[in-house]
Formats: structure tokens, C-alpha cells, sequence
């Protein structure tokens, strides 16, 4: 046999995330768990991202919990988690202090692998995030957030990882959000890695475009070693291509996978009643699962587009999605070329709407636009347009170095106000992280506690 490849499941967190709005509570999936223990995959990315807003607002469940719930039924599998470094999970910088602690527990509570990126691929905003992972003893991913812009040069990435690997990564992802990617430059850039740095390489990516698969072919041919890939019912569309399509592929190349396709049909025969489930009640849109190439010529993410056309529909503007579509490149160019991942796409597809409504270009300017401009969150790719930021700053000062470094510590603070209702550092975090959630979340948990106890004490 050739080469071995390693497989990452991420029917738990992102292939749900981007078909279902990450909708699947644990009482669907938790079914299969033993038997994704069992399938021989790297890692399951089960947490991180949007899963643990989304675990308190709409789906009642403490994501810390979950984590634990999954840690049990899972125990001969890697855990691995997406963390947007400075930002944690949330849309803006956080202090060390939180920074720390979240990584710790995410760790003590069953994490092995914390996949670590930021908006701008400023490693300064990764560092702090890196090195608590490693010294809570979890593999820290440095990963690359990827974007085609005449900035993000071959040089630039392979400059990135090489600090990364400085800072501790043990492994390196390239994360191709918005799947626009191509055979040639993710065979070139796998190239230049591997050449620069002796570190496993997993890739990530989304079918949106219709590139994913044969992306995944030429990575793997240039010396991939992991790629992410979602049990086939809840793959294509805007999430990753087919875990057993893929294992099927790669066998026939040569290549060594050491899954257990017995394991992938029961989980594949299972998440099929899931997905149709979700497509009878109307919250997965079959639109989802279709390929959209316009990502190629705007770079706008699957997700992105979405959120575009519900702002424009609510404002009765639907018919002005073209040109924001053609404003949403220029927006970023003027912003210094971001990628376009949370938060940055939503910030750049904000201002290009209100662009092309006001009829005058950032005449309405976003607090979260300001603070970019100001520097809060870091170092951008290439300079902001300076006459455009003179415009949205208005002579406001610009933050020197790095913007956490001008935060207070917040936990200790957090602790003392939460006596009587947090019961642990979990709860802490949890309310840190999003604050009016966590404590609607802990106030039912206690209430219903409460009758639970008046109940048992009359039966007695």
C-alpha cells in the first residue's frame, strides 16, 4: 500500500453548521457516537465554531456538557474543536486572561485538538490561544485562513507557518472556507509547506464551487495528510465533500485509509433519516446542497451570500444583489484584502449593503467597520485604503501593537458577579463568551432545579 491519509469527521460541527445552521442537538447524533468511535477516523471535529452559541440560544443544551457527553461515548477518538484565537468563539477580541482559561478547560473538559485561526492571519492574535493549548498538553493545528488576493503570496503563507511552528503548532491546516481553492494553487501551496516546514498537513475545504473533490486528489498527491470530510448524507453543497466518496477514491489511487466502512455505512444510513428530517421541516435549504461558482469571482462564502440576501430581502432590496455582489470585492480591497471569514465577511458584506443603498460609499459606516480601521482587530494583509480610513475614523486614534494587550483581565471580576449562579469556571466562560445566553441558560437550570427539589420534598 502507498501513503497513508487520515480522515477528519465533521458531521458533528461544520458539515452541520453549514447545511443546518448547526441545528443537530446531541440527542440526534448521540445514537452514532460509538460507532464514529469505532470508524477509524484521525479526529471529530465536534465543537468550536458556531456550535456553542448555538447550544445555548436555540438548541437548550450547556455546551460544556455536550463536550463531556461526547468525551465519554468517544473514547478512543481525537476531539477537535475551531477556535478563532483572540476571538475564542465570539466576533471580538477577548482578554488573555479569558483567552487562557477557555483553552484549559476546553482541554481538562476532553478537547485533543484545538484548531486555531484568525480572520487576518495576524499570528499575534493566534499566539496567546497557541501556546495555552500546548501547555494544557493538546495538539495546537496552526491554520491558515486561505484567500486569493495580490497580497497572499506563496511567500506569505509559507512565512506564516513557519511562525506558527515557532509558536508551537504540531500540526498546520490550510482552511479553504469559502472553497475556492483550485487544483494547481493547493498543490503548489502543499508544495511550498511541506518544503519549509516537517509538520502533517490537513486540509479543509467546501464543495460550494464544486472544487472540493478534485482539490482534495492534487492535495494529497502534493503530500496532504489529513483532509476533513463529512459521512456522505451531510456532505457536498456548502459543506465537505463525502467522507466514504473519498475513501473510495483514495484506495483506488494507491493510498492506505484505515477507516471502517462498515462504521461509515451504519453512520451513513443513519444521518440519512437525519438529513430528510431537516429537509421535511424546512431548516435544510436544498439550495445548500447545490453548487454555486460565483464564489469564484466574488470570493463571497457560501454562508455570506446567504446573510447577503436576507439583509436585502428584509430591506426589500433583493433586487440590488448584483451590485452588492460587485461592491463586496472593492469593500475588501479597501479594507486591505481580509479573508472572508467570520467576522470579517459578515463586516465586509455589511458595509458593501449599506454601500449600494445609502448611493454614497461609506457614508453609513458599522461600529465594527470603525474598529477595524482603528486596528482592534489586527495587523491587516495589506494597508487599509488610507483616504478611506481617514473617512470612517474621522481623526480617531489608531491602536498601537496588539489590541489585547489593552484589555483589563475579566474572569476574576466575572466570578465574584456570578456567586450564587455560577457553579463553576465552565458557567464563568460560558457567560464571558455571551453573556445575556449564558445567564438566561443558568437561570432556567436553576429554576428548574428548584421545582425538581420542592417536587421530591412533598412526595416525601
Amino acid at each position: 500500500m502507498g501513503r497513508k491519509v487520515q480522515f477528519v469527521e465533521t458531521v458533528l460541527r461544520d458539515a452541520n453548521q453549514s447545511l443546518i445552521a448547526t441545528r443537530l442537538p446531541f440527542e440526534k447524533f448521540e445514537p452514532m457516537l460509538e460507532t464514529i468511535d469505532k470508524a477509524g477516523y484521525y479526529a471529530a471535529e465536534c465543537w468550536g465554531g458556531a456550535t456553542f452559541d448555538v447550544c445555548l440560544r436555540y438548541l437548550n443544551e450547556d455546551p460544556w456538557e455536550r463536550l463531556r457527553k461526547i468525551r465519554a461515548a468517544m473514547p478512543n477518538t481525537k476531539l477537535q474543536m475551531l477556535l478563532r484565537g483572540q476571538n475564542v468563539l465570539g466576533y471580538s477580541h477577548y482578554p488573555d486572561d479569558f483567552v487562557k482559561l477557555f483553552v484549559k478547560k476546553a482541554v481538562e473538559n476532553g478537547m485533543d485538538v484545538i484548531r486555531i485561526f484568525d480572520a487576518l492571519n495576524d499570528v499575534q492574535n493566534m499566539k496567546v490561544a497557541m501556546e495555552a493549548t500546548v501547555n494544557a498538553g493538546a495538539i495546537a493545528s496552526g491554520t491558515i485562513s486561505y484567500t486569493a488576493s495580490p497580497v497572499h503570496t506563496l511567500d506569505k503563507y509559507v512565512e506564516m507557518v513557519k511562525e506558527l511552528k515557532e509558536m508551537g503548532a504540531s500540526t498546520i491546516c490550510i482552511k479553504d472556507m469559502s472553497g475556492i481553492i483550485g487544483p494547481q494553487e493547493i498543490y503548489d501551496l502543499v508544495s511550498a509547506i511541506k518544503d519549509s516546514v516537517d509538520l502533517p498537513i490537513d486540509l479543509h475545504t467546501h464543495c460550494t464551487t464544486g472544487l472540493a473533490y478534485p482539490v482534495y486528489l492534487k492535495a494529497v498527491e502534493a503530500g496532504v495528510d489529513i483532509i476533513d470530510t463529512a459521512i456522505s448524507p451531510f456532505s457536498g453543497g456548502t459543506s465537505q465533500p463525502a467522507t466514504e466518496t473519498m475513501a473510495y477514491a483514495l484506495r483506488q489511487l494507491g493510498y492506505e485509509v484505515e477507516l471502517n466502512d462498515d462504521c461509515t455505512t451504519k453512520m451513513a444510513n443513519y444521518f440519512k433519516t437525519i438529513r430528510d428530517e431537516y429537509i421535511a421541516d424546512g431548516t435544510l435549504i436544498p439550495k445548500a446542497l447545490a453548487t454555486d461558482t460565483q464564489c469564484l469571482i466574488y470570493q463571497i462564502p457560501g454562508g455570506m451570500l446567504s446573510n447577503l440576501m436576507t439583509q436585502l430581502k428584509q430591506m426589500n432590496a433583493l433586487d440590488r444583489l448584483e451590485e452588492v455582489m460587485a461592491e463586496t470585492p472593492k469593500v475588501r480591497a479597501d479594507m486591505g484584502y481580509p479573508p472572508l471569514v467570520t467576522p470579517t465577511s459578515q463586516m465586509v458584506g455589511v458595509q458593501a449593503v449599506n454601500n449600494v443603498l445609502a448611493g454614497e460609499r461609506y457614508k453609513r459606516v458599522s461600529k465594527e467597520i470603525k474598529a477595524y480601521c482603528r486596528g482592534e482587530y489586527g495587523t491587516t494583509p495589506a494597508p487599509i485604503n488610507p483616504e478611506i480610513r481617514e473617512k470612517i475614523l474621522a481623526g480617531d486614534k489608531i491602536v498601537e501593537g496588539r489590541y489585547a494587550d489593552t484589555l483589563a483581565p475579566v474572569v476574576e471580576d466575572t466570578r465574584k458577579q456570578l456567586e450564587g449562579l455560577a457553579r463553576c469556571d465552565e458557567d464563568v466562560l460560558s457567560y464571558i463568551a455571551f453573556p445575556q445566553l449564558a445567564e438566561d441558560f443558568m437561570n432556567a437550570r436553576k429554576e428548574k432545579e428548584e421545582n425538581i427539589c420542592t417536587y421530591s420534598i412533598v412526595e416525601a
